[in-house]
């Protein structure tokens, strides 16, 4: 088994796994699925860089083979940006559930049971 195909397996899982978070109907689900889907990028940034081992990534005069820095640089630029994304979707969860009273995605307030009438008898 090779190693592309495990850093592709777990490209699609955490996709997967990210994207069925994100489906679910309470905000702290979400928000994981939203950090799943964040590091399933990273890895496919990674993957499509095509990393060298023992290589380099600068240039220099006498090297024949180097590391492309690039991949590398967008993947720690999107780790800041998902870890700015994260906080702020954990703070307006939090608000949301302040506000609110519920910590529910899709704006649906669980109802009350009903109540039965008093004056109506069977």
């Amino acid at each position: 088994m090779s190693i592309e195909f495990l850093v592709a397996s777990a490209i699609g899982v955490l996709t997967m796994a990210g994207i069925y978070l994100c489906l679910r109907g309470r905000t702290f689900p979400v928000v994981l699925g939203l950090v799943m889907l964040s590091y399933a990028i990273n890895l496919f940034l990674f993957a499509i860089g095509r990393l060298i081992v023992n290589r380099p990534p600068l240039y220099e005069k006498d090297l024949v083979e180097y590391t492309d820095p690039l991949p590398q640089a967008l993947v720690l630029t999107a780790i800041v940006i998902s870890f700015g994304m994260t906080a702020l979707a954990v703070v307006l969860a939090l608000r949301n559930f302040l506000e609110t009273g519920t910590d529910q995605v899709d704006g649906i307030l669980e109802a009350d049971p009903p109540r039965p009438d008093p004056k109506a008898r069977s």
